[in-house]
């Protein structure tokens, strides 16, 4: 028995809609595939709450240390590079650690910096200190200390020029008091020594 083939009506109208959106919906993902790896690589998975940056002149081949006590007394310094929220980024030793390979060809970072990351927030006293640990040029350095708070924008809460005389100097270059929401609540200079190597019996 001969059965007619069912017959569909269709406006032009529609179909040319139809084709439309199929076409936008195609370029749609292309452009998404094309666009997203690039997003991807441009993300950075580093929380910080603040920054705390020691630099000195590029000119200069000595070691300046940055040390760095947290509320519950842990120091964080090139001894110990990560302690509770605090974490040393990098342990700059002058002209010593400027130098590296790459693919058989010396490559030359003349940056003097040491940077420590506070990536969370402990409410109390931070303490910032500054040690002059090897000297190549045996005359004073002008250091710069910078405390950056960068959330939720970057807020530059102290900057200073200090200068260390003479190697073994060791220098408080700020104490900073954060409350529960990590909002800056007090500055001091007080001294404080942080570094094992000299000792003093009015150190708190």
């Amino acid at each position: 028995m001969y059965r007619r083939r069912r017959q569909y009506h269709t406006d032009p109208f529609t179909d040319l809609l139809f084709n439309a959106l199929l076409g936008f919906t195609f370029l749609f993902m292309v452009a998404f595939v094309l666009v997203n790896p690039v997003s991807k690589l441009g993300k950075v998975n580093l929380k910080a709450e603040y920054i705390i940056t020691l630099t000195w002149p590029s000119s200069q081949p000595d070691d300046i240390d940055l040390w760095v006590r947290d509320p519950l007394g842990q120091v964080v310094s090139y001894l110990q590079r990560d302690v509770g929220w605090l974490h040393l980024d990098r342990d700059d030793r002058g002209d010593a650690n400027d130098v590296v390979i790459v693919d058989g060809e010396t490559k030359v970072n003349p940056l003097n910096q040491e940077v420590v990351t506070l990536r969370g927030i402990v409410a109390g006293e931070y303490t910032v200190n500054l040690y002059y640990y090897e000297s190549e040029t045996q005359s004073p350095v002008t250091v710069t200390v910078q405390v950056d708070k960068v959330n939720p924008v970057l807020k530059v809460l102290y900057a200073e020029q200090i200068e260390l005389e003479r190697k073994l100097d060791e220098v408080t270059a700020i104490r900073f008091t954060l409350d529960e929401a990590g909002e800056l609540r007090a500055l001091s200079k007080l001294p404080r020594t942080l570094t094992p190597y000299r000792l003093e019996p009015n150190s708190r």
